[in-house]
């Protein structure tokens, strides 16, 4: 199966390189401008976070597709550091206790790393399962949660090596239990 991990446009926490998460944001014009000049690969299915930012990106690259929102497929919840920058977090010695750790442990009020993968595997298993080696699926997704699914189940093991631009992502093999062939859209 071929599968297609397209983080969502831009939005104005984006813009202002806030942690966003639960905040259901849309996107902002820039990024609704930006979406407008993409090309996506074309897909038969198209599954997104329930997000609003996910499912307005979806709309916009694949119009008269219906997109199915999957719970589980959400950012990870950055709990009291959401809607808050790097600047504004730098001195609170929670947030350098979590940077510290590589996000393992979770942010006051919000999920550590193991919960994430073990929430964002179940619900793309679950897609998987529903589809054969010849299906072409499109996933609209957050940034972390494309990184956390190749770090995952890409075999290098690699994290920030997937960080994708907003409307950007990858494209990947999905065979025995692995994301392989990767490459850049």
């Amino acid at each position: 199966m071929t599968v297609f991990l397209i983080r969502h446009g831009q939005t104005q926490g984006n813009l202002e390189r806030r942690y966003v998460s639960f905040t259901d944001e849309p996107l902002c014009p820039q990024g609704r401008e930006a979406l407008k000049g993409h090309m996506p690969p074309e897909a038969d299915y198209v599954y997104t976070s329930p997000m609003r930012r996910c499912r307005e990106t979806a709309a916009l690259l694949y119009p008269g597709t219906a997109a199915e929102a999957v719970p589980g497929l959400e950012e990870t919840n950055f709990g009291a550091f959401e809607g808050h920058t790097y600047e504004e977090l730098k001195n609170i010695p929670s947030y350098q206790t979590w940077l510290d750790s590589g996000g393992t442990a979770p942010p006051p009020g919000g999920e550590g790393k193991s919960t994430v993968r073990q929430r964002i595997l179940s619900a793309f298993t679950a897609i998987a399962a529903r589809h054969g080696p010849e299906d072409r699926i499109a996933l609209v997704i957050h940034g972390g949660t494309i990184m956390m699914l190749l770090e995952t189940l890409e075999p290098s093991g690699l994290f920030y090596h997937w960080q994708a631009s907003n409307g950007g992502g990858f494209r990947c093999r999905w065979k025995n239990g692995a994301l392989t062939d990767v490459e850049k859209l």
